[in-house]
C-alpha cells in the first residue's frame, strides 16, 4: 500500500485533522513559500502532532547545520532538499543528525530522476516543479529505480489510484489539492487516505 505524506501545514487545526486522519507522514515547508513555517511555530505544530507521524522538513539551499538543529530538537525527523544541495553537503547532514534524506527532483524527462537517485538521499521526490501542484508525464519514470520514491505534483483524490496504479510510488504527496481558500481542508484530506488506503497494487 502506498504511504500518504500531507505537505505544508500550518495551523494547530492542521495538526488536529492529521491527529485524526493518520496520514503517513507531515510536511512543515521552512523555505520561502505562503506555507512557510518558523522554527518556532514547527516546534509548537510537531509538539502537538501524534509522536507516530514523523515530520518532514521542506528546504531549499538552507545552511545544514541549522537543519541539523531543527532535526536535533525534535521539530523534524525527515529533511527534504528542493534547491542545488550537493552530493557533499547530503553527506554532511546524514552524518551531522543521521536523519533520512529526501532529495526532490524537477522531472524533466528521464534522465534528470537517474541523475539524482545517485545521490547520497535515502528517498526522491518526484515532481513538476517546487510546490505546483501540476502533474508531469509519469511515463518519464524508470522502472524498478533503485531508490523508493514520493510522487508529488497535481496528487488528489481523483487521480491518487491511477498514480498508485501507473507508478511504483513509495508515497503519494499532497499540498494544495487538500486545501480550500488555501488552507488543509479535513473533508479533502480524508477522502484523498480513503482512497489511497482502500486501494491496494
Amino acid at each position: 500500500m502506498a504511504k500518504i505524506k500531507i505537505c505544508g501545514l500550518t495551523r494547530l487545526e492542521d495538526i488536529a485533522f492529521a491527529n485524526e486522519l493518520k496520514p503517513d507522514y507531515v510536511g512543515f515547508v521552512f523555505a520561502e513559500s505562503r506555507r512557510k513555517v518558523s522554527a518556532e511555530d514547527a516546534m509548537e505544530l510537531r509538539n502537538a502532532l501524534v509522536s507516530s507521524i514523523p515530520a518532514v522538513g521542506v528546504f531549499v539551499d538552507q545552511d545544514m547545520d541549522w537543519i541539523a538543529s531543527l532535526v536535533g530538537k525534535g521539530i523534524i525527523q525527515i529533511a527534504q532538499l528542493h534547491g542545488n544541495e550537493t552530493e557533499e553537503e547530503i553527506r554532511y547532514l546524514k552524518k551531522k543528525c543521521g536523519c533520512p534524506v529526501i532529495r526532490a527532483v524537477r522531472v524533466n524527462g528521464e534522465a534528470s530522476i537517474l541523475e539524482a537517485q545517485v545521490l547520497p538521499a535515502d528517498y526522491l521526490l518526484l515532481d513538476s516543479g517546487a510546490g505546483s501542484g501540476k502533474t508531469f508525464s509519469w511515463e518519464h519514470i524508470p522502472k524498478k529505480l533503485s531508490k523508493p520514491y514520493f510522487l508529488a505534483g497535481g496528487i488528489n483524490a481523483e487521480n491518487a489510484r491511477k498514480a498508485i496504479q501507473e507508478t511504483e510510488a513509495f508515497a503519494l504527496d499532497a499540498s494544495s489539492s487538500v486545501e480550500t481558500d488555501g488552507v488543509k481542508d479535513r473533508e479533502k484530506m480524508k477522502e484523498l487516505i480513503r482512497r489511497i488506503r482502500t486501494y491496494e497494487r
